[in-house]
């Protein structure tokens, strides 16, 4: 039992070196894409569809091995069907863009550890997983002006027998990887690349079939049949596709991707970390984290 309580006591003497350093809060800069229907066959990576991306985020260091991240990040997503090499280019000639705020919350995992403070772990690749939250709203421009597409329904949304108008907050799972490096205890940098698997098909506004151009302006308005074919734009005698034809490809969610640099602080208790003259592995006699 005393052997007991001397550990207890130690541990309660070490805590302050062992949370410190743990927490950091940073920034990204980078850039975003998209995968999905009107992404350009085989050029889904293509300069010419990346777009600005950025965020800040706060993590919590567990020890040198786990992290915990929650942060927000802005993207854009675009893609034409000109600039694509399907089937579709000519028939469809569909386009859109769409800005993203996600807000998410990840785990990761240092596979080499990492430790800034003191400089006892400074380089690691990390992966992570985690679950975020994020809005979307794929417009198209149409006569000079970006027209929101989610209100037309385009694919005969809230028409009988036709599904409802999808929702523009959906959730993602994010995972990728990414290195981290600190330059010194207080500053770290680094770069990383991750995924957004979604459970919509509907960031790019396409995905199922078409319905009978003059029932969707019947029941959902000339613009809707105007924005959900537009091939005509293109070859004004092209006869407009069936009901029942394909627009889409169902079987397959939309991805969008983030990566970019980072920079990060991390607040260090810097009285403790200078009464301990900065010894490399803490107050001797303290446990490792």
């Amino acid at each position: 039992m005393k052997k007991l309580k001397n550990w207890m006591f130690s541990l309660l003497l070490c805590l302050p070196l062992s949370m410190s350093a743990q927490l950091e809060v940073g920034a990204l800069v980078g850039a975003s894409n998209y995968l999905g229907d009107l992404a350009p066959s085989g050029l889904w990576t293509s300069l010419g569809q990346m777009h600005f991306a950025g965020g800040a985020f706060a993590r919590y260091n567990i020890g040198k091995w786990v992290s915990i991240r929650g942060g927000i990040n802005y993207a854009k997503i675009s893609a034409d069907d000109s600039r694509g090499s399907s089937s579709y280019k000519d028939y469809r000639n569909l386009s859109f863009k769409s800005n993203i705020i996600e807000f998410g919350l990840a785990g990761e995992i240092n596979i080499l550890g990492y430790r800034p403070y003191n400089l006892e772990k400074t380089f690691s690749p990390y992966v992570f997983v985690g679950i975020a939250g994020y809005k979307f709203n794929p417009k198209t421009n149409y006569q000079g002006d970006w027209i929101k597409l989610q209100p037309l329904g385009t694919e005969g949304q809230g028409m009988e027998g036709r599904p409802d108008k999808y929702k523009t907050f959906q959730f993602s799972v994010p995972f990728g990887a990414g290195v981290k490096y600190a330059i010194n205890d207080l500053w770290n940098v680094g770069f990383e690349l991750g995924f957004r698997k979604t459970f919509t098909d509907y960031l790019d506004d396409v995905s199922t079939t078409y319905v009978d151009l003059t029932a969707l302006a019947s029941s959902n308005g000339e613009l809707a049949a105007e924005l959900s074919w537009r091939g005509d734009e293109i070859n004004p005698d092209e006869n407009p596709p069936s009901n029942g034809t394909g627009r889409g490809d169902p079987t397959d969610n939309d991805w969008y991707i983030i990566s970019g640099v980072f920079i990060s602080y991390n607040f260090t208790d810097n009285g403790l970390v200078g009464s301990r003259g900065r010894l490399r592995g803490g107050r001797k006699g303290c446990p490792s984290f």
